[in-house]
């Protein structure tokens, strides 16, 4: 993950940093629930993932890409980027006790998708936002956490 342009210095940046190593987390557990032989740890792993990774990208659709979609050269890297959000939740949710291939697959997805963000948009989000921009992405994002800030879905 990213830690050489300093965006992470932007609290909207280092909110959605932390949410992408919660996720990878929480990957993990998926990655070794489809290996167990009980259906319901993997149900249990998978709905921690889905819950997880639809509070971020809806945080960050709303916030940060609604203000570069403005831009025209990240416009449509912004868009590849929210197709690629659909598809991880179409393979999430596609996930079967043993499936290795399927959960490799995803976890890959998921890591390219991340090191996107991080190493391209994130920095060119930096550079192509002004001081107001930021500060709607900044209220955006905090709006679309406010409900789940009772600590009690952290890790």
């Amino acid at each position: 993950m990213c830690s050489y342009c300093g965006c992470r210095a932007l609290a909207s940046i280092a909110q959605l940093t932390a949410e992408h190593e919660q996720i990878v987390n929480l990957m993990g557990d998926v990655r070794r629930a489809v290996g167990s032989v009980d259906a319901t740890v993997l149900e249990t792993a998978t709905s921690m993932l889905t819950a997880a990774l639809a509070r971020h990208t809806t945080g960050e659709e709303r916030s940060l890409f609604t203000e570069l979609r403005d831009d025209p050269e990240l416009a449509d890297h912004v868009n590849e980027l929210c197709a690629e959000h659909v598809d991880l939740d179409t393979r999430l949710g596609r996930l079967q006790p043993g499936g290795t291939a399927a959960v490799h697959d995803l976890e890959g997805l998921l890591r390219r998708h991340i090191d996107k963000e991080e190493n391209g948009l994130f920095p060119a989000a930096a550079i192509s936002l002004d001081g107001a921009a930021w500060d709607r992405v900044d209220v955006r994002l905090a709006d679309d956490a406010a409900p789940h800030l009772s600590g009690a879905e952290s890790r």
